[in-house]
Order: C-alpha cells, then sequence, then structure tokens
C-alpha cells in the first residue's frame, strides 16, 4: 500500500483484497504512517480495493477512532461499496462511490448556464456538466435537492448518480423525450399563453410546498453566510446593515427555487418539471419573484445576449414572457401598477446582486468594487429601512 501526506491530508491507497490474512499488516502500515508526521485528515482511496473483509473492515473504524472521524473512504467499487453498505458502515463512516464515466462527445445541448451545460445522452437520460470550479458537495447537495423536492411533491426530474465527464463532475437525470421551456417558447410561440400558465402554476405549487425545518437550506443562513465574506470590500457598518436586511426576510417553511427561469425548467409530456436546483431554499416566495425579476424583466435589457444563451429564447421573447408572468402571478394587469411592482423587486434585486461577492465565484469577485461602489452604496445603504419593509410585505 502506498500513501502520500499533503497539508495534513494523509491519502492511502490499499489495493487488491483485505482479509484476515493481511488486515494486520494493513493496519500497521496505515497506523505507522498517520504517526509519522501531524495528520489532520486520513482519506482512503479504495480504487484498486476489490475486497475487503469484516477484519478490514475494523481497520477502517480504528483509523476513524484514530484521527477523530475525520476519515474518508473514496472511489468505491459498487462491490466493495455494497459490503461497507450491508455492514452498515456507510452510516458511521463517510464512504463515497467510485464516480461513474460518461462521455457527452456527439450530444445534443439541451440547455447552458451559469453553473454548467445540459447535455442529451439518450431518450431517457440527460446529464448536467458542471463547470469545474463546481466541487463534489455542492453537486451532491443538487442530487439531494432534486429528490428531496421530488419526495416532498415538487415537480422535479428524477436525479440518478454523480459522475465523471472529463475533468468535470455531472448529475444524471431522467428525462424522456424532454426540452426546456425557454426552447419551447421560442419554437411555438403560438402556444405562449398556455406556457406561461403552466410557469405560473409551477412557481405556485413550489411556493406553496411545505417542509419541515432542515429539509432544505434556510435563506438566512446563505445569505448571513454570503454577508460574512465581504470584508475584503466593505466595511464593518455596512456589514452589519447588511445582515440587518437579511434578519428582515420573514422565516418561512415554503420553497423557492431561486433561479426559476424558463432554462432551468423542463416540459415533458405537457408537465413542467424543476431542474438545476443547488440553489433551493425555504424562504419567502418573494425571493424567488425576485430572481425571476432578474432574469425575466432586467438582464433581458442589460446583458441580452448572456440572459439569452441561459434561458433559451429571444431577450424581447423573454420580457413579453416575464411580463405575463408576473401580470398572472400577482393579479396586477395595470402596466403602470406593475411598473411601480417592478420598481420594488429592483430593490430587492440591487440587494441580492450586492451579495453576489459572497458566492465566491471568479466573475462575482472581478465585479465586487463595481457592485460595492454602484449598488450598495448608492441603492442598498440609502433605502436599507424601506428594502427591510419589502420584504415584510411583498
Amino acid at each position: 500500500m502506498r500513501s502520500e501526506l499533503a497539508d495534513g491530508v494523509l491519502t492511502l491507497y490499499p489495493e487488491g483484497h483485505i482479509d484476515s490474512t493481511n488486515a494486520a499488516d494493513f493496519e500497521r502500515e496505515a497506523m505507522a504512517a498517520a504517526d509519522a508526521a501531524q495528520v489532520a485528515q486520513i482519506v482512503a482511496d479504495v480504487n484498486g480495493l476489490e475486497y475487503v473483509s469484516s477484519a478490514g473492515l475494523r481497520v477502517f473504524m480504528k483509523l476513524a477512532k484514530r484521527i477523530k472521524g475525520k476519515l474518508s473512504v473514496i472511489n468505491a467499487s459498487p462491490d466493495v461499496y455494497g459490503i461497507f453498505e450491508v455492514t452498515g458502515f456507510t452510516e458511521i463512516l463517510d464512504v463515497r462511490k467510485r464516480l461513474r464515466e460518461v462521455s457527452v462527445e456527439g450530444c445534443e445541448v439541451v440547455g447552458q448556464g451559469g453553473n454548467g451545460t445540459v447535455y442529451r445522452l439518450d431518450e431517457d437520460t440527460i446529464v448536467k456538466v458542471y463547470k469545474p470550479w463546481m466541487e463534489l458537495p455542492a453537486i451532491q447537495r443538487e442530487r439531494d435537492f432534486a429528490r428531496t423536492a421530488f419526495v416532498n411533491g415538487v415537480p422535479s426530474v428524477i436525479a440518478y448518480d454523480v459522475v465523471k465527464v472529463d475533468d468535470c463532475l455531472g448529475v444524471v437525470f431522467e428525462m424522456i423525450k424532454s426540452d426546456t421551456l425557454g426552447h419551447a417558447m421560442r419554437d411555438h410561440p403560438e402556444k405562449l399563453d398556455e406556457y406561461v400558465d403552466k410557469y405560473v402554476e409551477l412557481a405556485k405549487t413550489l411556493h406553496n410546498t411545505h417542509v419541515a425545518k432542515g429539509t432544505f437550506s434556510d435563506i438566512h443562513d446563505i445569505l448571513h453566510e454570503r454577508t460574512d465574506k465581504l470584508d475584503e470590500w466593505c466595511s464593518a457598518e455596512e456589514i452589519a446593515l447588511l445582515h440587518d436586511i437579511v434578519d428582515a426576510i420573514p422565516h418561512a417553511d415554503t420553497l423557492t427555487h431561486n433561479d426559476l427561469h424558463p432554462g432551468n425548467i423542463m416540459v415533458q409530456d405537457g408537465e413542467l418539471l424543476l431542474i438545476d436546483m443547488p440553489e433551493v431554499t425555504m424562504a419567502p416566495p418573494v425571493c424567488d419573484m425576485t430572481a425571476i425579476f432578474r432574469d425575466m424583466i432586467s438582464a433581458p435589457q442589460t446583458s441580452a445576449s448572456v440572459i439569452e444563451k441561459s434561458v433559451g429564447m429571444p431577450a424581447q421573447q423573454i420580457v413579453q414572457a416575464g411580463n405575463m408572468f408576473f401580470a398572472r402571478y400577482t393579479g396586477i394587469t395595470d402596466p403602470a401598477e406593475l411598473a411601480t411592482y417592478f420598481k420594488k423587486l429592483g430593490l430587492l434585486y440591487a440587494f441580492n446582486v450586492t451579495l453576489i461577492a459572497g458566492t465566491g465565484s471568479e466573475n462575482a469577485r472581478k465585479m465586487a468594487d463595481r457592485i460595492m461602489n454602484n449598488l450598495l452604496r448608492q441603492t442598498v445603504v440609502p433605502n436599507v429601512e424601506t428594502i427591510k419593509a419589502l420584504y415584510q410585505t411583498m
């Protein structure tokens, strides 16, 4: 067995079989490697392991105790993972299956967004391939959120496994003969009324789905965390004001998608299904309405080429569908009243954009100085009390 030590993380590479004939040798080598230096975490990469008996499993348990639980077993084959699972070790150790490898060469591109690209693998499945900077925990969270949403009655795609696509990671979903709502609206303008009605129905279904605390992330936790990461650009006083706004958002047990535009909705057999779910949170509906305003009303006027690529339809048509959506969702049909409603959402959107640097993405960091000078100090700070009141009343 070879091992590597880097930045306090010891990686072990056991191969072949671990059973009663060699478990003691495996334990001796592993413990010696762990004792040779200051080790904060152990990762057992079992990609080359073909079999492990109960004697070998007990060594993994001893290693976990030696490192106070900071042990991960990764790249387990289906057979090896099955042994960990049937014995109950997956409930007490962090054991991860080897990722299946998938090729998207020659596959049709179904949709594109800020986090990745969706390809059709075959008639029954699609794969969302994430950008290289997206890490495994966030991708697993999207798969888990999709499954949890489906179980809770939210119209959403059926998620399968996390896979490897070249140097990137992806999630496979079941989607039979489907396309995005954006493409459907673009290709069938005569059905725009019907599609917008279904879009509104889907949003209201999501916003009326009640779930138990802890089922999904809470919007307050996410926004407070992002706010704390703004100290590079903001004063302590500004950060305190932003925290105050987050605290003013009502607590809710309902769901928001936070990226609910037609490019993230699939049409399958006439039914709309949600996809792209890493940002699903427990939050009041106004949080979703702010994001929809961003994508369907504001962005087509300021970043047309970018939003056209994400939504999958021309900017003019996006705005048309956006106006129809808001009028039907809110019941506001008077253009002047709708314009006033948009102005209010615009303030909430300005606050949300201010926190974007806290997401840690490279593009957000590049824009941070401009955002703080133009939005935070000129729009958000002068309107803190107004923004807090809007969250309470909209």
